[in-house]
């Protein structure tokens, strides 16, 4: 859904995994004005992976898990219940989740066999991974991020490159705490 991107949906679904802000909540995500854990990458997928087990023990299988991901679980169980059927394959749903399992299917095989599909990435084309960084517990409200970054020897706009859940330029602290990714220095 959001092509391994950050993204907002036209239903305002946020983030790598599009979650809506009820179904994040759900998943002990944080959010609010400074802080979207839809937007952490880390957090998210875990997230992410927790749901669609909880989806998967509903429905019964994984494509069932994957359509109720997709649509919503309650509208899945509407239309389970409408139509008298319960497996994904004899439903009639709608053109985003009809499209979407076989999508899914379609990367799942492409991603694992790139090259038989005439995708050649070479190693040097690749992004690199944003491994080499150290944590800053965060304990206590940050007024400025830009002054925080200076702080750690880092701009803003990389500050907010590692950690895109930081959603405003300060951030309040009660009863919390944060991990905050910094950069290692390269010379």
């Amino acid at each position: 859904e959001s092509n391994l991107r950050n993204v907002v949906s036209s239903a305002n679904a946020k983030g790598f995994w599009q979650f809506r802000k009820l179904a994040a909540k759900e998943m002990n995500l944080e959010v609010n004005d400074q802080v979207d854990e839809r937007y952490h990458p880390e957090k998210a997928t875990r997230a992410a992976c927790k749901y669609l087990k909880q989806l998967k023990k509903r429905f019964g299988t994984w494509t069932d898990a994957a359509a109720a991901y997709n649509m919503g679980p309650t509208n899945l169980s509407r239309s389970q219940k409408k139509q008298g059927q319960s497996n994904y394959y004899d439903l009639n749903l709608g053109q985003e989740t009809s499209r979407y399992i076989f999508r899914l299917i379609a990367i799942k095989e492409i991603m694992k066999n790139p090259e038989n599909y005439g995708f050649y990435v070479n190693e040097h084309e690749k992004y690199p991974p944003l491994s080499d960084y150290y944590e800053v517990e965060v304990d206590t409200s940050v007024n400025n991020w830009g002054d925080f970054a200076k702080k750690h020897g880092i701009t803003y706009r990389t500050l907010k490159f590692y950690n895109p859940w930081l959603r405003d330029n300060d951030l309040t602290v009660i009863n919390n705490t944060y991990l905050i990714k910094i950069p290692r220095r390269t010379n």
